[in-house]
């Protein structure tokens, strides 16, 4: 258990051990921040460096052709970071919205019909229907082919964010405080909106930090949904994906002439629209740490 008043040390490590765990973390958070390092430094090399030499941190011939060449479709790519923000946006709150109340009543132990909802909820957890079955459900029962609902609907309910959320109200959220709001009269939604959602800020914040990522790394749901004729729909991620796809055709094809393919900067692209994809989450992170971690360690018996 950390100690916060002792500076972060460890209870029942003395001082030496807590100095060495603390190097060694210092150490492992550095070998997770080198990978990061060398994407950037990749996506700032150019072309023939990169076969001269190949991967380098620090490159022997600094381009930013990469970035050049993504600036070239920026109306698209402006376009398409509008639509990935407000898709997170409308995504991750509507998510946080099914979830939680599909976990609060299944926190419920007075509830009759809870056991027979977890195995309801449980069982795709483990058997799936696949894609033929899900994309023939969304597109012909539902309509949702080349539509903003086909980008938010498929993934906006987890069994398994329902399941963690359920464990966070049962063993955090006090019976007692709900059963006193219940006899002073206070009804189900009020109960949900005045005292479960106050109490349960750090496992919402989790878990709509999962479902954020999730939204805004998605392009899957283009590639399946969304047609050539409705590029307007298309999100962050897979304008990058295609930019990446026709730079590697560009490069491979026989016979595209060698002026086109000596422009296409393949390798520092790929890095560069990686660089372009993790650095708003890595930007984001640090603000929400605090909650992330509390969430994390929600299950945890008190």
């Amino acid at each position: 258990m950390i100690n916060s008043k002792s500076g972060g040390y460890i209870k029942g490590l003395g001082r030496g051990s807590n100095a060495i765990l603390s190097i060694f973390m210092l150490l492992f958070s550095g070998f997770m921040i080198i990978p990061v390092i060398l994407i950037l430094a990749i996506s700032l090399s150019s072309e023939d460096s990169i076969a001269k030499n190949g991967y380098r941190f620090v490159p022997a011939q600094w381009s930013t052709d990469a970035y050049s060449y993504i600036i070239k479709s920026a109306d698209n790519i402006t376009r398409a970071f509008g639509l990935t923000f407000v898709l997170t946006l409308i995504g991750t709150i509507l998510s946080l919205f099914l979830i939680s109340t599909m976990a609060y009543v299944l926190s419920n132990r007075d509830y009759s019909r809870r056991k027979v909802l977890i195995w309801f909820i449980m069982i795709p957890m483990f058997f799936s229907g696949g894609l033929a079955a899900s994309y023939a459900v969304n597109t012909q029962f539902f309509g949702m082919k080349n539509s903003v609902l086909a980008l938010i609907l498929p993934e906006a309910c987890s069994s398994w964010y329902i399941i963690v959320m359920r464990t966070y109200f049962m063993k955090n959220i006090s019976e007692e405080v709900l059963e006193a709001a219940r006899l002073d009269g206070a009804s189900a939604f009020r109960l949900y909106f005045r005292f479960v959602l106050p109490m349960s800020k750090p496992i919402l914040l989790t878990v709509g930090i999962f479902e954020a990522f999730s939204y805004w790394n998605s392009w899957y749901a283009n590639l399946i949904y969304t047609d050539s004729a409705h590029s307007r729909l298309y999100t962050l991620q897979y304008i990058l994906y295609n930019m990446e796809k026709n730079a590697s055709y560009l490069t491979s094809n026989e016979n595209v002439s060698g002026a086109i393919m000596n422009t296409v900067p393949t390798e520092s692209l790929r890095m560069a629209l990686a660089s372009m994809i993790i650095l708003p989450v890595i930007v984001v992170y640090p603000f929400f740490r605090k909650h992330f971690l509390r969430g994390l360690n929600a299950g945890v018996g008190k």
